[in-house]
């Protein structure tokens, strides 16, 4: 588990893309607090590091990964944000991030507004339910607070030190992002369901 909140910004050393999947080499400050084995979330995306040396770690991402993440859209010289998983006596200064992207999205817009950024983010239909304002959303790995959003949209601003500590400041518009939505959401959604008018639960009631 994570909280979205990025410990550094890392270089991709190296990615092999082949039909199996894809092994990327990441370049970061961290490595000495990383161990086989470890979970580390690269843009919000959970990949396992299965080699580490004193400059960075190395993970696999199996094809089904690459087709739900940006990740494949990697090259050499990319920043991507680092997180490792939290410790148990760790603060939760974000929100409860899995690691685990529910899908892409297109920045569709880029405005200052003041000292902030605000980055407008196409959504699906399947994960714009999950957005509210002033709710959480997870962006390339970083937690964020909705300031809006629509029916296919929401939109985040950020302040000068996301800026300088992730790579959300350097996306242009049509930039692909990973997006998670927020668990709980998805936990009540789905416990609720069967109460909903028109369910077959409901209706045996």
């Amino acid at each position: 588990m994570f909280s979205g909140l990025v410990q550094d910004l890392g270089e991709v050393k190296s990615i092999d893309l082949s039909s199996e999947g894809a092994r990327i080499s990441v370049a970061t400050t961290l490595a000495g607090e990383i161990g086989l084995g470890d979970s580390v979330a690269v843009n919000g995306c959970c990949l396992t590091a299965t080699a580490v040396d004193a400059g960075g770690f190395t993970a696999d991402a199996m094809q089904q990964t690459l087709d739900l993440t940006s990740i494949g859209g990697l090259e050499a010289g990319s920043p991507v944000n680092l997180e490792l998983a939290l410790k148990a006596s760790d603060r939760l200064g974000g929100h409860i991030v899995q690691g685990h992207v529910d899908g892409t999205a297109a920045v569709i817009g880029r405005e200052q507004d003041g000292f902030s950024l605000r980055l407008r983010i196409s959504l699906p239909a399947e994960l714009s339910r999950y957005v509210i304002p002033q709710g959480s959303i997870t962006i390339e790995g970083v937690s964020l607070t909705v300031a809006d959003c629509g029916e296919d949209w929401a939109e985040v601003a950020l302040i000068p030190e996301t800026r300088e500590r992730t790579n959300l400041g350097t996306l242009q518009i049509g930039t692909t992002v990973n997006i998670e939505c927020d668990v709980i959401a998805k936990y009540v959604e789905r416990m609720v369901s069967p109460y909903a008018p028109g369910s077959e639960s409901h209706t045996d009631r």
